[in-house]
């Protein structure tokens, strides 16, 4: 399925245009490095001296560098104020307190500068709009690449030898534990009714984790006692949100490539901590076949690591750890709630 056959999703998927989010390490790097190059090319242009092109620089240091950083400083501090407001007005407010800090600064650094303020205002006017003008293209651009990843959550298939084998699993305990037939088929139409619901941004961790146990109690009416999980979940993480299908997928993998192919089994170990301001998740299982295990397991990792970039940028990652016994994932991404 493309996009282009789904006209309704792509319609909400459409790039609308919003501001940055200023909490963001990776838009905070990036609002740093492009004004400074921007200050670096308004030098280079107006310096007609080479051998005053350094002593130009320093005194663009003094006069951009100070407001700079107190902007980032304020536009961090208000990001929950201009995350509420429509995007003009958080623009319009943005910009008013980047140059209220301008104006300070003049203020502060007119006996030691003398640079007229008039002119600072209007570089910092210039500065501003194509620091929101390289957002809007960057997210422009980003657009298709995370419609393309929410689709790729939204089609997600579990393998098809997994429905098989919860249906010969189901009719294998029918006639003994009808009970236990009925809560299976309950779970494997919930998972499957995840699978099919229409696309969200972010979903709670919590819902993912019993996403997870869904699936793994349905594996277990096949395997039985070969599979062992080991859950340490911190209800402080609960509330986290994460790309949708983002942990089902490494867990299926972990049984597929860890538990199923050993005549004994073994143990799936899943933990989620909340440390400060950020969430780990670890999934690891027991390595069998490392050739296989490595190539079964790329896509999904691959998949849900570019989803990771494109949902959180730098403030997310995903690392793999790979010894001859165990095989492990660790997730990292910001601590964020719904509001």
């Amino acid at each position: 399925m493309s996009i282009k056959q789904n006209p309704q999703l792509a319609g909400r998927m459409r790039y609308q245009g919003a501001l940055p989010d200023f909490r963001n390490l990776g838009v905070v790097l990036r609002v740093l490095l492009l004004v400074n190059v921007l200050a670096l090319l308004a030098v280079f242009v107006r310096n007609e001296v080479g051998s005053r092109f350094v002593q130009e620089v320093l005194d663009m240091a003094m006069r951009v560098e100070y407001p700079l950083i107190l902007s980032v400083a304020l536009l961090f501090l208000l990001q929950p104020v201009l995350s509420r407001l429509p995007t003009p007005g958080g623009a319009v407010a943005a910009g008013g307190f980047v140059l209220a800090v301008v104006v300070l600064s003049h203020l502060l650094l007119t006996p030691v500068d003398g640079y007229g303020l008039g002119r600072s205002l209007v570089w910092s006017c210039i500065a501003f709009g194509c620091v929101l003008a390289y957002f809007h293209h960057r997210g422009a651009t980003y657009a298709p690449a995370l419609a393309e990843a929410r689709l790729m959550a939204l089609t997600a298939r579990i393998r098809p030898h997994f429905l098989f084998n919860s249906l010969n699993g189901v009719l294998g305990v029918l006639r003994s534990n009808p009970r236990r037939a009925e809560e299976a088929l309950e779970e494997l139409s919930d998972l499957f009714r995840a699978l099919m619901q229409d696309s969200r941004d972010l979903v709670p961790l919590a819902e993912e984790t019993r996403l997870c146990e869904r699936y793994l109690n349905l594996e277990r009416l096949r395997l039985g006692g070969r599979l062992a999980v080991d859950w340490a979940r911190d209800p402080a993480a609960d509330a986290a949100l994460v790309p949708p299908l983002m942990l089902q997928p490494l867990v299926e993998n972990a049984v597929y490539h860890g538990i199923e192919p050993g005549e004994t089994g073994g143990t799936v170990s899943i933990s989620t901590a909340r440390r400060g301001a950020e969430v780990h998740i670890e999934i690891a299982n027991p390595v069998c076949g490392v050739a296989m295990h490595h190539v079964g397991n790329r896509m999904a990792v691959d998949n849900i690591r570019e989803r990771l970039m494109l949902f959180f940028d730098l403030e997310a990652s995903l690392d793999v750890e790979q010894g001859n016994d165990v095989y492990r994932v660790r997730i990292r991404l910001p601590f964020r709630i719904a509001r």
